[in-house]
């Protein structure tokens, strides 16, 4: 979800180092904000160092799209090689293994499925590790558990590389459309040498301290976000149970205190029938599956969460994985 009030437009035509607002709050995290989105007014100086992109999916894509229009040299890797054609096409260079872009390139980015796929690109067969040396940045935004950071950023230091997981809050739109919100963790300068890629690809990020705490973060965003759609989704089904509007049920809620373009993109899509995925079902459950878990780690009780799980896991059984997040509307119709 995004909230478009939470700041006012700041003018395109201001060089991009006064759209730029850091703030340090007390918890001593750092936030980068644009004010727009800097994909779209096209004003980023690109970095000079080499772009390494390992993932090309709903999001990977948009974010190697943005880097590329922004002016960026990057290399790109996926596991079925034929999504990296298009790219090519639009100037990117095409690596063969993992091994072989981090090896080529200055930062290397990685945007997977899961915690293994993660583990696998770094510490598999021609994976990432093979192609660190010492000073090679590797950018993990994946969502992921901690710990799978924290092995990461092990394995990857051991190797005198410098580490940052930076997952990213949005959808396959926001990626496209540059507006994604970047939660970073670990290298602090590794942070800075992203700033040009993060402003390509993103309306704002944030610095978080210590790897494993975006992480942290990302898991309960998603969480909140999961479990919210699969109430929407509970409220649609019983207005229709009830004899009562969709419709009308939906125009209601977009008059009152929780309208968003969330909210209104999700069920007129429900409505329609339209569950092409802007987010696949199965990443969110993943996600829930895991802030399950971190809140058991931490003897915080998850039940709003846990009870959300369920009717994804249910939705999952109804061949909904590859569907978008909305999807879970067919859990409660089945």
């Amino acid at each position: 979800m995004s909230c478009s009030l939470c700041s006012q437009p700041a003018s395109s035509m201001e060089p991009i180092s006064k759209r730029l607002k850091i703030i340090e709050e007390d918890t001593g995290s750092t936030s980068i904000q644009a004010a727009d989105s800097t994909a779209i007014n096209g004003s980023v100086t690109p970095t000079d160092k080499r772009i390494g992109f390992l993932g090309l999916g709903l999001m990977g894509s948009g974010i190697v799209s943005n880097l590329l229009k922004m002016g960026h040299v990057v290399t790109v890797w996926n596991r079925t090689a034929e999504k990296c054609d298009l790219f090519v096409q639009e100037g990117a260079r095409l690596g063969r293994t993992p091994a072989e872009v981090a090896s080529m390139c200055d930062i290397t980015f990685s945007c997977v499925s899961d915690p293994k796929a993660a583990r696998d690109l770094v510490m598999g067969p021609s994976g990432v590790l093979q192609g660190i040396r010492p000073g090679k940045c590797y950018v993990e935004m994946s969502t992921v558990d901690p710990e799978t950071i924290t092995e990461l950023s092990q394995v990857i230091t051991s190797r005198g590389g410098r580490f940052l997981e930076a997952p990213v809050a949005g959808s396959q739109q926001l990626s496209n459309d540059g507006m994604l919100v970047i939660l970073a963790a670990g290298d602090r300068t590794v942070y800075e040498d992203c700033s040009s890629c993060f402003q390509a690809m993103g309306k704002t990020s944030f610095f978080l301290g210590e790897a494993g705490n975006a992480a942290r973060m990302m898991l309960i965003l998603n969480m909140v976000q999961g479990s919210f759609m699969a109430t929407i989704a509970e409220g649609l089904t019983l207005a229709q149970a009830t004899g009562q509007s969709q419709q009308t049920f939906l125009d209601i809620l977009c008059q009152g205190q929780m309208a968003s373009t969330f909210v209104d993109q999700k069920c007129q899509n429900i409505l329609q029938g339209n569950f092409k995925p802007d987010y696949y079902l199965k990443h969110i459950q993943k996600d829930l599956r895991l802030a399950i878990s971190m809140g058991d780690m931490a003897n915080h009780p998850t039940p709003m969460a846990a009870a959300a799980n369920e009717v994804y896991k249910r939705a999952k059984a109804l061949d909904q994985s590859d569907n978008d997040i909305s999807a879970v509307y067919r859990a409660y119709i089945h």
